[in-house]
């Protein structure tokens, strides 16, 4: 890479982490003053905490293979990343920390059968098993700093200042104290929760299968308002600004103004499945993937739709944007890169089994795992 894109890059980045640090109570690296800049990473779930699946700079004209990392059973969903090491999940009942660079282990866990992304912060990652237990875990050390134990399966998590939130199974948001763990509010839903709750403007945004969309004030754990669905909600929402966008399994795409808890749009394809995955957002464009094979693009402001793609199966992968590029994988074992505003593929990249798992960009490479229990990790041909 050119030092001057290396420079438009590391400067997109920066302003990335400061808006993502703003939305979640976590102070922005701080410029000047003899400090390194901070590395490229991928914290939570979709990148940042308000959940939007859109990555910083780009990706180069065509992705191969830069190395591979094994593991005993299927990977299901993405990895996190910070200060250059990978933290992923394995359905074998391990969490691994692996070199960015060359993909070697540096340390492995052993806990529950992981499904959930984990989620990285000061040097902690915390993550849950579908055993019901919560994790924080050293990052360098691969040690536990502590346990919290849930009634259930848990999703992926984030965090708005000193404390950390995540859903289970169980029926419950939690909310816990990044330090130690200790139970600082929970609030209870009416069904089981997939997916990772977003964090915006001091409100928290959960949706599950209660068929609802809740916002709730962080720091005092009440409910302001709920919105109805009217569908069960097994993916994460995005909040762009006012507005809340995600899928449900009644087929349909909803944009749900907030503040007003109106349903703003609706978006239904004509022979629509269910919507498993999480939406990436950006300021023209909600991108989507469905059980009817294929990619959906979505004007954000009025519901209208702009391309679909098709693959050749279920999209359970949730779609990321990076660099006027959409990357996302299929159930039929394929990665795909796709043009975000045309809709047209750029490049397909067949893997050793289906994907069901949501690719993580960062820096120019791609994170992708797959249900044989492969980490793939693809960037520029050296």
């Amino acid at each position: 890479m050119r030092r001057s894109s290396l420079l438009r890059n590391l400067a997109v980045l920066g302003l990335g982490l400061a808006l993502g640090a703003l939305s979640s109570g976590v102070a922005a690296p701080v410029k000047g003053g003899g400090k390194p800049a901070a590395k490229p990473g991928w914290p939570v779930f979709r990148g940042d905490a308000r959940q939007t699946g859109v990555a910083p700079g780009a990706l180069p004209d065509k992705l191969v293979e830069l190395w591979q990392f094994k593991t005993g059973d299927a990977i299901e969903s993405s990895v996190a990343v910070a200060e250059d090491v990978v933290y992923l999940g394995s359905m074998d009942e391990h969490l691994y920390a692996i070199d960015l660079a060359g993909g070697k282990q540096k340390w492995k866990l052993k806990v529950g059968p992981v499904k959930a992304p984990p989620a990285v912060a000061k040097g902690v990652v915390y993550f849950g098993d579908l055993e019901g237990m919560f994790h924080a875990v050293d990052a360098v050390k691969g040690t536990h700093r502590w346990k919290f134990e849930t009634g259930s399966d848990i999703g992926g998590a984030n965090f708005f200042g000193d404390r950390v939130l995540f859903g289970s199974h169980d029926e419950h948001l939690y909310c816990l104290s990044v330090e130690k763990g200790k139970e600082m509010w929970k609030f209870k839903t009416d069904g089981p929760i997939y997916g990772s709750p977003a964090v915006a403007d001091g409100k928290t945004f959960l949706v599950g299968c209660d068929s609802s969309l809740h916002v709730i004030d962080v720091a005092k754990g009440k409910e302001e308002r709920a919105v109805d669905l009217g569908g069960l909600t097994g993916a994460t929402a995005a909040v762009v600004g006012e507005q809340i966008y995600v899928g449900t399994m009644r087929n349909e795409v909803k944009a749900i103004d907030w503040k007003k808890g109106d349903v703003t749009w609706t978006y239904r394809p004509q022979r629509a499945q269910a919507f498993f995955a999480s939406p990436a957002v950006t300021d023209k464009l909600v991108v989507v993937g469905s059980r009817d094979n294929r990619v959906y693009a979505i004007d954000r402001k009025t519901g209208a739709p702009a391309w679909n793609f098709k693959t050749g199966g279920r999209v359970d992968s949730s779609p990321v944007i990076v660099g006027g590029k959409v990357v996302v994988g299929s159930l039929d074992g394929k990665l795909y890169v796709l043009d975000l505003q045309s809709g047209k593929s750029l490049q397909q990249i067949a893997l050793d089994g289906p994907i069901g798992a949501s690719p993580v960009v960062v820096g120019g490479r791609v994170l992708i795992g797959t249900q044989k229990g492969t980490l793939y990790c693809l960037g520029a041909k050296k």
